[in-house]
């Protein structure tokens, strides 16, 4: 019997095997790690925790590097309005209404005074906010995107910084989502159309030679 696997991969080659390559200057772009999905009472709770603590080393490894941390977050008003169709479309968004403690960041990860908090109400980390003028003015080309969840907000973020003419890099153990079917599935969707997977330790290396000289 043939192997699903291999004929998947087989299937792809030659027509979607293209490679990004890194630019000149990196960001880490930490997206919605927030207690809605480490807090094991929340319904959004992915068991996210090793993804966290991936989260930590790469902020620290971005810091040292002279690598923007980006974080962003989403926050509804009351009554969700301005969450539109997305609100209307995802019950559980309610948990993220002005202030859930849901929506925090957790203690051991959260950005410093002058790092960039970017609010949203929609998947995209781009959508209807300015983060491409942020990290344009920067002098920003390539992104390094971590967080939840990866068939969410991560994938959107990932697809929107290409979009935007910035060369994403999903960070495999930095990503999280509430089941590995969906996980998985998006990772090899991204990798072979929109961004590049690399490891933890890959995107390490990589933000090193990536410090922005910008203020």
């Amino acid at each position: 019997m043939a192997n699903p696997k291999t004929e998947l991969q087989d299937n792809y080659v030659g027509v979607f095997d293209g490679k990004l390559t890194p630019g000149k200057r990196g960001a880490l772009l930490i997206v919605d790690v927030v207690m809605a999905y480490l807090d094991p009472d929340s319904p959004l709770y992915a068991q996210a925790e090793d993804a966290l603590a991936s989260n930590e080393r790469l902020a620290v490894a971005a810091r040292a590097a002279g690598v923007p941390v980006v974080f962003t977050n989403v926050e509804f008003q009351a009554g969700g309005k301005d969450g539109g169709l997305f609100y209307r479309k995802v019950p559980s968004l309610k948990h993220f209404l002005a202030g859930s403690p849901l929506g925090l960041f957790p203690d051991t990860l959260q950005p410093t005074a002058d790092e960039v908090v970017v609010t949203k109400q929609y998947a995209s980390a781009f959508f209807g906010t300015s983060l491409a003028s942020t990290l344009v003015a920067q002098g920003i080309d390539t992104i390094f995107v971590t967080g939840f969840s990866t068939s969410g907000c991560v994938r959107a973020s990932a697809l929107d910084a290409l979009q935007h003419g910035f060369a994403p890099f999903v960070i495999r153990e930095a990503c999280a989502d509430r089941h590995p079917g969906p996980h998985e599935a998006n990772l090899f969707d991204l990798q072979a159309k929109y961004a590049e997977v690399v490891s933890e330790a890959e995107a390490t290396a990589m933000m090193a030679g990536l410090g922005s000289v910008i203020a």
